[in-house]
């Protein structure tokens, strides 16, 4: 079932590159909140290796299991006394939105001597239920992460509204080519998720974030603030 969703996800985005001529790659990143560590490895014989954690407590948990299997992200809302137990297990971050996560972010990977990698996430539909940074902060805030010595801003995030005008996708990606225009190093656009990613494909997303395709619907607990 798996390996089947993987394959019907792959032409899907096939034939949304197909759509509009492009011929660069499109990353497939495996949503994996809930899914227990021994299905997500199975992953791997679909060719996917690259995994997003919703929850720090989640991460930690599974990270034991999964280290050295694959590439991970944290791919939710994440707090700032929360940046230390993240940022040794993951290659990116989607979701900085504010200057205080920015700081923490910088001070932890100084510490640790090394550069972390962000996405900078934008609140494209203006929903207040979401984080992120509005379209017309955008720039400023780009310039703020960009002043940080110890973060590599690697392009932007949004989780556009359901059933968004495909102009909101393109105002996304727009901001992305304004972001590169600063900082040549950005090489992420991560939009489009089960509902909506082969529309997101089309407006130039490079990196979709798949969940209920791939494991179907699930049940989640109530949200903890962990």
């Amino acid at each position: 079932m798996l390996a089947d969703n993987v394959c019907k996800i792959r032409e899907k985005v096939e034939r949304a590159c197909a759509s509009t001529g492009r011929q660069d790659e499109v990353r497939i990143l495996a949503a994996v909140k809930t899914v227990p560590p021994e299905k997500i490895i199975g992953l791997r014989e679909c060719g996917i290796d690259l995994i997003g954690e919703n929850r720090v407590q989640e991460l930690v948990e599974k990270y034991p299991a999964l280290k050295g299997k694959f590439e991970m992200h944290f791919i939710g809302a994440l707090q700032t006394n929360k940046v230390s137990k993240v940022l040794d297990k993951v290659t990116l971050i989607h979701s900085l939105d504010r200057a205080s996560l920015a700081d923490e972010i910088d001070r932890h990977a100084r510490a640790a001597g090394k550069r972390a990698g962000v996405l900078i996430e934008i609140n494209a539909g203006g929903e207040l239920s979401k984080s992120g940074v509005s379209p017309d902060g955008f720039m400023g805030f780009a310039e703020y992460a960009l002043s940080k010595q110890n973060l590599s801003v690697r392009g932007v995030m949004s989780v556009l509204p359901i059933g968004a005008p495909e102009g909101m996708y393109e105002n996304v990606r727009e901001l992305y080519e304004k972001l590169r225009s600063v900082c040549p190093q950005a090489d992420i656009l991560s939009m489009g998720m089960s509902g909506d990613f082969e529309t997101a494909v089309k407006h130039g997303s490079n990196l979709i974030r798949i969940g209920s395709a791939l494991f179907g619907k699930r049940i989640y607990e109530v949200e903890k603030n962990v």
